[in-house]
C-alpha cells in the first residue's frame, strides 16, 4: 500500500517519547519502543487503563516533571476526538513532531484543520497491525513486526518531519509506506474496514444455530469470523468515518453474494430446466475469489507463490508439543514458511499444518515419520 519509504539519507534519532491512549494500539506501540531502550511516557483518560499499561513494562505515567518535550507524541485515540487531543497535545508543547494511529485519515486531518492544529509537526499514521481484542492487556510488542504503517504526509511537514515518525515506526518493526489520505481511505475500506462487515454477517448468520451445526465449525468458519469478535462501537466508529468507501466496496460485494445466492436458487428450485449455465456465476466469483486471495502479498511482502505444499502433522494438545515439531523440522533442515493449527473438538490432540516449499516436502515428511510424528502427506 502506498510507496515504501526506504529510510534513505539521515536517519533521525528517537529518544523518548509520549504515547497518548494506551489501548491495544498505543500500549503495543510503547511495548515496541520499550524494547528499544526508548523513554515511553503514557498518557490516558482512564486511570486504571493507564495503571494497567505502566504494570506491563508499557512505560511511565505521564506527568509536569516532563517539562522537556519529547521526539514523537503519538496519538492514539478514536477518530472522533484525535484533532482535540492532538490540539492540546500541542498547546501543552509535549513533542516536536506528532503522529496518530488512526484506521481514517481524511476527517482526522479535516477535524485538525478546523481546529487550527500545527501541521507543520503532524504527520498522520496508521499501523497495520491490531487484534480482535482491545485494551492494554491484549498488547503485544511485535504487533506491528514485519506491517505496513501507513504515513500520509500533507505537505506541509518537512521531510525531516516525516522521516522522524518512518523511524518510530520501523523502530516497531514496521515498514513505512507513504501515500495520501484519501487513496489510504479507500485502500484500509478494501483490506479493512470491508472484510470486517463481511465477517460480522457471516457470524451473525450463526446466532441461533443450534449445538449439532455449531459442534461441526472447523478452522474454514473461524478464519472467515475471527474479526468479528471486535468491539462493535468502536468499529462503528471507524465505518462511519469511512463510510463512502467502505460502502462502494460492500455494494460491489453485495452484487457479488446476490448473483451467486441467485444462481444457486435457480439451480436448486427446478433439477429439469438446471443447465451448465445456471451456475456460471457461482464458479465466476469462487474463481475471482480464488485470484484475488492469491494475490495479497505474503512472506517478506513479497507476492505470494502460486502454492505451497501442505504437510499435516497430528500433535497432542499438551505443552512443549509444537516446540517438539517446530525442533524436528529445523533438524531436517527444512523452513516452515506458514503454519496453521486445526483442533479437534472433543480430543486432546489437533492437525498442525506445515507449509513448506514443495521440493522440501519428501524431506520433511521423511524425517518427521522417522521420529515418529504422525505425518499425513496428500491429505
Amino acid at each position: 500500500m502506498g510507496e515504501s519509504w526506504d529510510g534513505a539519507g539521515h536517519r533521525p534519532v528517537v529518544r523518548r517519547v509520549t504515547v497518548v491512549g494506551t489501548g491495544l494500539i498505543g500500549t503495543s506501540v510503547a511495548l515496541a519502543l520499550r524494547a528499544r531502550d526508548v523513554d515511553v511516557a503514557l498518557s490516558d483518560p482512564d486511570p486504571d487503563t493507564l495503571r494497567l499499561a505502566c504494570d506491563l513494562g508499557a512505560g511511565r505515567p505521564l506527568t509536569e516533571a516532563d517539562d522537556r518535550p519529547a521526539d514523537v507524541a503519538v496519538i492514539a485515540a478514536p477518530p472522533a476526538v484525535i484533532p482535540d487531543v492532538l490540539r492540546d497535545a500541542q498547546d501543552r508543547g509535549l513533542a516536536h513532531v506528532y503522529t496518530d494511529a488512526a484506521s481514517v485519515k481524511a476527517s482526522v486531518l479535516a477535524g485538525a484543520d478546523r481546529l487550527g492544529c500545527d501541521m507543520a509537526t503532524f504527520v498522520p499514521g496508521h499501523p497495520m497491525g491490531g487484534r480482535e481484542k482491545h485494551g492494554p492487556g491484549a498488547a503485544r510488542a511485535d504487533l506491528f513486526l514485519g506491517r505496513s504503517w501507513a504515513l500520509c504526509p500533507t505537505g506541509k511537514a518537512d521531510a525531516e518531519t516525516v522521516a522522524t515518525v518512518a523511524e518510530l515506526a520501523r523502530m516497531c518493526g514496521a515498514v513505512p509506506r507513504v501515500l495520501d489520505a484519501d487513496a489510504h481511505d479507500r485502500a484500509v475500506a478494501l483490506v479493512s474496514h470491508a472484510p470486517h462487515v463481511a465477517s460480522s454477517a457471516v457470524a451473525a448468520s450463526l446466532l441461533g444455530a443450534d449445538e449439532a451445526a455449531l459442534a461441526l465449525a472447523g478452522q474454514g468458519v473461524r478464519d472467515v469470523t475471527r474479526v468479528a469478535g471486535g468491539d462493535p462501537a468502536m468499529w462503528t466508529e471507524i465505518l462511519t468515518h469511512n463510510a463512502a468507501p467502505v460502502a462502494e466496496v460492500l455494494s460491489g460485494v453485495a452484487a457479488d453474494l446476490a448473483a451467486t445466492a441467485e444462481a444457486l436458487r435457480a439451480f436448486g428450485a427446478d433439477p429439469d430446466t438446471r443447465t451448465d449455465a445456471t451456475l456460471a456465476p457461482v464458479r465466476d466469483v469462487l474463481a475471482r475469489g480464488r485470484g484475488g486471495q492469491g494475490s495479497l502479498p505474503g512472506k517478506h511482502g513479497a507476492v505470494r507463490r502460486p502454492s505451497y505444499t501442505v504437510v499435516p502433522v497430528v500433535i497432542p494438545d499438551e505443552p512443549g508439543a509444537l516446540g517438539h515439531l517446530f525442533a524436528a523440522t529445523a533438524e531436517a533442515g527444512v523452513n516452515i514458511e506458514d503454519v496453521r493449527i486445526e483442533h479437534t473438538p472433543g480430543l486432546p490432540l489437533g492437525v498442525c499444518e506445515l507449509y513448506v516449499l514443495p521440493e522440501a516436502e519428501n524431506t520433511l515428511v521423511g524425517a518427521l515419520a522417522e521420529g515418529g510424528w504422525s505425518v499425513h502427506p496428500g491429505r
